[in-house]
């Protein structure tokens, strides 16, 4: 045989000496695959018997067999009577040295929007973020822990793909009230938030290759589903009176929109408009897609009805979230089927979705049921309104540069529009001084049309910090505005 020297001891004592806390069969195993995939020790070499190392190294015969035997099970080694060998393994690229590899993701992602990561906590007048310190957390626990004690366990399976009956039900109700829409539970799906409804509606409604219309500026969470859905985008100009049917364009397969508060720029979809977006729908065999994300902060007057509500058997799926009005990790959301689509669906939602989060599901129900969300929005509406104005107020005062306000008549955030500034060097500026607000131009599809200005989210930030953080704002736009001119 051919049995390495006493190198190869000197190897195992020194690592073995230097483990630190791991065990010494998990730093033998170690050292001796390394030497193995480094080359050290050749292939087809033998090592020297399991009694000899343990001997030679003072530790237990058992830990040194236990080591050989993990090796020779991954493949490292082959046992058999006459000892222990080193087996011959594939050169690979890390024998001859560090190599670049190119990684090329689908060429569908290099066209999503530049999205910056999360702040945790989210930054100043981050866009979307509701007022999470008022959500009554120990009422939300007291829930939790009373469906878990008359549940128990039972919640820990799998549930209905669709989302528990009891929820579904809830919020069958609660939408008949407060959005004009007359549907059952059966047309309900919850899903983790409103994004993975658009991207639902694009598994039951397209194919890759047919085209969707969403608004110019709008959400481009729904652009990169769509994307990478293998959609093709176009986008519908948006203005006072919300997204306007471009007769221009070829008619699509899906249209979203977002008609009771458009995003970005706060205007509603007109009755004309809806019912004839509602016409172009039947007639080309389109389906429209409603985002109704934040309706229900609507600060005068009676709500908007949903666009689902006004016409029998519209060819409209209703998309709702509980991110903006609860909090945002609780990651439910829901959407509306039509009931010509219902039974349909039903295979493939069995497919696409598996049903989790139960317990939360269950609470809301009791949280919707009892009462506390109509109180928890009904307040919610009376501090969004409340911080609007004065925000409102404040950038009257202190912002001096020439814009433009859409804020709309509800909601969480107000657009400002400002011309001729780069607005998303000044939101990478902003981060340094804990503001996340939204560029206005990244909402667009066509850059080269596209309006400056920031997408300020008011839901998170207090009124006390309004005032310093727009003399910040004031302070940064103006070496930008004198680079434009």
């Amino acid at each position: 045989m051919n049995i390495p020297d006493d190198p190869f001891f000197a190897l195992l004592s020194t690592a073995l000496s230097a483990r630190g806390e791991e065990t010494l069969q998990r730093s033998l195993y170690a050292t001796l695959r390394d030497a193995i995939l480094q080359g050290q020790l050749r292939a087809e070499s033998w090592l020297p018997g399991s009694r000899t190392v343990a001997l030679r190294l003072g530790i237990s015969r058992n830990t040194v067999n236990a080591a050989l035997e993990q090796l020779a099970m991954e493949g490292y080694l082959r046992r058999d009577r006459r000892g222990s060998r080193v087996a011959r393994l594939p050169q690979t690229a890390a024998d001859e040295g560090p190599v670049e590899v190119p990684i090329a993701l689908s060429a569908r992602l290099s066209a999503l929007p530049q999205v910056l990561p999360r702040d945790h906590p989210p930054l100043l007048f981050t866009p979307g973020t509701p007022a999470i310190n008022y959500f009554p957390l120990p009422l939300w626990r007291r829930l939790l822990d009373r469906v878990l004690r008359e549940e128990g366990s039972s919640l820990l399976g799998y549930g209905d793909s669709a989302g528990e009956w009891p929820l579904r039900t809830a919020i069958a109700r609660h939408l008949a009230l407060s959005r004009g829409i007359d549907c059952d539970a059966r047309q309900i799906v919850i899903t983790e938030g409103a994004l993975e409804g658009v991207n639902l509606c694009t598994h039951l409604l397209s194919e890759p290759g047919q085209s969707a219309w969403v608004e110019e500026p709008g959400y481009f969470g729904a652009k990169s589903a769509f994307l990478t859905a293998g959609l093709k985008l176009e986008g519908v100009a948006v203005d006072r009176e919300g997204m306007k049917i471009d007769a221009g364009l070829a008619p699509p397969r899906l249209i979203f929109t977002s008609p009771s508060h458009q995003y970005p720029t706060g205007s509603v979809l007109s009755a004309a408009r809806r019912l004839a977006l509602l016409e172009y729908a039947r007639q080309h065999g389109c389906w429209i897609v409603e985002d109704d994300y934040d309706s229900e902060f609507r600060f005068s007057g009676e709500p908007i009805p949903a666009m689902r509500g006004m016409a029998p058997n519209a060819p409209v799926v209703y998309l709702g979230t509980f991110s903006k009005t609860l909090f945002p990790s609780l990651r439910l959301g829901f959407m509306v089927l039509p009931s010509m689509l219902v039974e349909s669906a039903q295979p493939a939602i069995r497919a696409l979705l598996r049903g989790g989060h139960r317990a939360e599901q269950r609470a809301l129900a009791c949280f919707i049921e009892e009462g506390h969300y109509a109180r928890h929005l009904a307040a919610m509406r009376r501090l969004y309104r409340k911080r609007q104005i004065q925000l409102c107020e404040v950038l009257e005062q202190e912002l001096i540069v020439p814009h433009e306000l859409m804020a709309g008549e509800g909601g969480l955030h107000m657009t400002v529009a400002i011309d001729g500034i780069d607005d998303v060097t000044l939101v990478r500026q902003l981060r340094a001084h804990q503001m996340a607000p939204g560029a206005l131009s990244s909402f667009y599809l066509n850059r080269q049309h596209a309006r400056s200005g920031l997408v300020l989210g008011y839901g998170n930030t207090s009124a006390s910090q309004f005032a310093p953080a727009i003399r910040t704002l004031q302070r940064l736009i103006a070496p930008l505005r004198r680079g434009r001119e």
